[in-house]
């Protein structure tokens, strides 16, 4: 299992890079640099790119909307150069607020556009041409397809280090995990619960994995926990309690009624009733008591919150739901303590 760490996007991000070295000395083999509304993801990551030797660099997560196929590729095969051949593309649907709200993009077919998304991304690395015709994407684009009829097929001018550039698909979805399992090197679902992951992701991971192409290595699931190791009850609950609101957050908030992926994911855990709550009450704007709505048995298992012996424990639970990448949160008050628990942890994942 590789232990990874995301990078938070609301913080100082200068400050944050120059301790990342630390952490890689630490064992962090892989970062995480998330893009929602705020600073693109890209350029941090190629700032990190200079700063590190030897971390994957993982986008989490480029919506799909707001850059082409053939953008996505060419960014990702030029992180990959910078870098040495360390990048990973995630990528992912986002949601209609962000995507129509901020990028004034319609949001439409995210299935069928993370497939040609991924098919494009390969054919370019592979230094093809761009001679391509999906339901969403045309290449070129031809006079009868809207265009001026003027453009050609062209294939990426540089030698891309890797020809299959490892594709990360975010999703929480029945649909889009099934097209993981397909499709994508590598899986990342969210507020992951690992003893659910059979009744949540069971059947549309098994469905994906029976179409896949021999080719691909081993479907990777990616999570992203929150981590403590500590004896200290104060720490402990107060870490416990910022996973508590993050959930209810996304639980609650992010979406209408009838359209939040993950109310009902927390519905597919077996949560119904208290999803319905906790999205009533934080709509209602009462998002304190949304948060503690949130079931404690939901936000430990989410969690790596608490003395060693517990937290090892909740690493063999996500290792035996298949997670191949622990991106792990350190929540510990200073950096000395953050990169004390990130060492733990890497001994921990041994």
């Amino acid at each position: 299992m590789t232990l990874g760490m995301p990078i938070n996007y609301a913080g100082d991000f200068r400050e944050t890079i120059d301790n990342l070295a630390d952490f890689e000395s630490a064992g962090v083999g892989r970062v995480a640099v998330p893009e929602a509304y705020s600073f693109d993801a890209v350029s941090q990551l190629g700032y990190i790119a200079a700063r590190t030797k030897t971390m994957e660099l993982q986008t989490a997560i480029l919506p799909m909307y707001s850059r082409t196929p053939s953008n996505l590729a060419m960014t990702a095969a030029g992180l990959d150069y910078i870098s040495g051949g360390r990048a990973v593309l995630g990528i992912g649907a986002s949601g209609p607020q962000v995507i129509e709200g901020f990028h004034g993009v319609k949001y439409d077919y995210p299935l069928g556009r993370a497939r040609e998304h991924a098919e494009i991304c390969r054919k370019i690395w592979r230094r093809e041409k761009t001679d391509y015709r999906g339901k969403h994407y045309t290449l070129p684009l031809t006079k009868e397809d809207g265009g001026t009829g003027l453009g050609k097929p062209l294939k990426i001018i540089n030698h891309p280090v890797r020809d299959r550039i490892p594709m990360l698909l975010a999703a929480i979805g029945p649909k889009n995990t099934e097209l993981a399992a397909e499709l994508f090197e590598e899986f990342q679902p969210f507020l992951y619960h690992p003893e659910y992951v059979e009744a949540a992701f069971g059947e549309p991971l098994a469905a994906g994995k029976a179409k896949r192409d021999p080719s691909l290595p081993d479907l990777k699931i990616v999570v992203q926990a929150s981590a403590l190791i500590s004896e200290d009850e104060t720490e402990i609950e107060n870490a416990l309690q910022v996973v508590r609101h993050h959930a209810a957050l996304y639980i609650g908030g992010m979406g209408a009624r009838g359209k939040n992926f993950y109310n009902a994911l927390a519905v597919r855990y077996g949560y119904a009733d208290e999803a319905k709550l906790i999205q009533d009450l934080y709509l209602d704007g009462k998002k304190v008591e949304a948060a503690a709505a949130v079931p404690d048995d939901l936000v430990k298992a989410m969690s790596l919150i608490g003395p060693r012996s517990l937290v090892a424990e909740r690493v063999e639970a996500f290792r035996s739901s298949g997670v191949g990448v622990l991106l792990a949160s350190p929540a510990a008050p200073t950096h000395a303590d953050r990169v004390e628990d990130m060492g733990q942890l890497r001994e921990i994942l041994g």
